[in-house]
């Protein structure tokens, strides 16, 4: 049942910095950034000062934002945007990623519209990458290519010395680069997208900073909670949870599995995925055939029809059984909405499994890159 009750108000993007001149100036450039896009008509500003904060507010229209992304529903948003621009539909990738933050309900903060550009260009590079990437599915064996990766228990894979790191990235998550698929995690894939997506963007506008990140990874790889804590902003909480549809192109999240049984096998504990817009998640396994959040919440859903033990004890996922359990529940549309009323739903603190679905509270994005402004620090190996 549709409501009646108007949309909140986003809280889109943010412009600040102590010095009202200088953020005047930015101003002008975002607005004049949007206007080239052909948005200037849809948005609203808002100017403020916060406790000796400058501050200007830059957001969806309410009207427009209902209309286009109802509920903060932005799995729709490039279909709107098509229609819009018809004879401009190769900017619609950089139109979708910029209105979806416009929509946001939890603001992106940038001191300058030059941080506010590199983080559109760096989701836009790290969708690129995600729907290149394709990797050989194994949970116990990692691999990369030897003309640009080498291996050591305490080191991690490091990029060899000389061997450009961008180059090295590719090589190793998109075969049409290297001929062959590297086995290593659907995590471990994210990392590398996003740090191609960052390599990329330094290139052009912090080759100092770039140059620090190539010599750390000639010594120590960054991984894990470091990876996250260095790179990564998260937005979003359990305490005040995302739209559950609500995504930004070239965002990283996380899809639960909301079965205890079949979490407990290595692999598939849940999803780590980038949504590609287009209503779109990549798929790691077969880059060209991604993942509507139908076809990735009736997967996830089945993969407790495929659980089994093995001769060692070890819990384990039979995939033939899941993809052909998914191949019979989206031939039947009623079997597709309950399986989606189960799963399109917040997921369950960690260690819970009662009734939650598959839905992460959370999005995580690139943090500030631009010289004088940047809070992307890499830590000393």
């Amino acid at each position: 049942m549709s409501s009646n009750l108007p949309q909140p108000q986003a809280a889109g993007i943010e412009i600040f910095g102590a010095a009202t001149a200088a953020v005047a100036a930015e101003r002008v450039r975002a607005l004049d950034y949007l206007q080239s896009l052909g948005l200037g008509d849809v948005i609203e500003v808002q100017d403020e000062q916060i406790d000796g904060t400058s501050l200007t507010r830059l957001f969806l229209r309410p009207a427009i934002a209902a209309e286009w992304t109802p509920g903060f529903d932005t799995t729709g948003l490039r279909a709107v945007l098509d229609q819009r621009f018809p004879a401009d539909a190769d900017c619609n990738l950089e139109r979708e990623i910029v209105v979806a933050m416009l929509v946001a309900p939890v603001a992106f903060r940038y001191p300058s519209h030059d941080e506010l550009a590199a983080a559109v260009r760096i989701k836009h590079g790290i969708v690129q990458a995600a729907y290149k990437t394709e990797l050989a599915f194994d949970t116990e064996e990692a691999e990369r290519p030897a003309d640009y990766w080498t291996y050591a228990e305490d080191t991690g894979f490091t990029v060899l010395p000389g061997k450009s790191l961008i180059d090295a990235l590719r090589k190793a998550s998109q075969p049409e680069d290297s001929g062959k698929l590297y086995s290593f995690s659907c995590y471990r894939a994210t990392e590398y997208v996003t740090l191609l997506g960052i390599a990329q963007e330094l290139a052009r506008s912090n080759p100092a900073l770039l140059a620090r990140l190539q010599r750390r990874w000639e010594t120590r790889a960054i991984m894990s909670g470091l990876f996250h804590d260095v790179f990564l902003r998260e937005y979003g909480s359990m305490e005040a949870p995302l739209p559950p549809k609500y995504y930004v192109p070239g965002d990283r999240l996380w899809f639960r599995n909301p079965d205890e049984r079949s979490a407990d096998a290595e692999g598939f504990e849940g999803s780590w995925v980038f949504y590609l817009g287009s209503g779109l998640f990549n798929n790691f396994w077969k880059h060209e055939q991604p993942f509507t959040l139908t076809t990735k919440c009736v997967e996830i859903y089945h993969w407790r029809d495929g659980v089994y033990v093995d001769h060692a004890g070890k819990t384990r996922l039979d995939e033939s059984i899941v993809e052909a359990k998914v191949r019979v529940s989206l031939a039947d549309p009623a079997e597709v909405e309950r399986i989606l009323k189960l799963m399109v739903r917040l997921r369950e603190p960690r260690g819970v499994y009662v009734d939650g679905g598959c839905i992460d509270t959370t999005r995580e994005c690139v943090r500030w890159v631009c010289p004088g402004t940047a809070d992307l620090v890499i830590p000393a190996a």
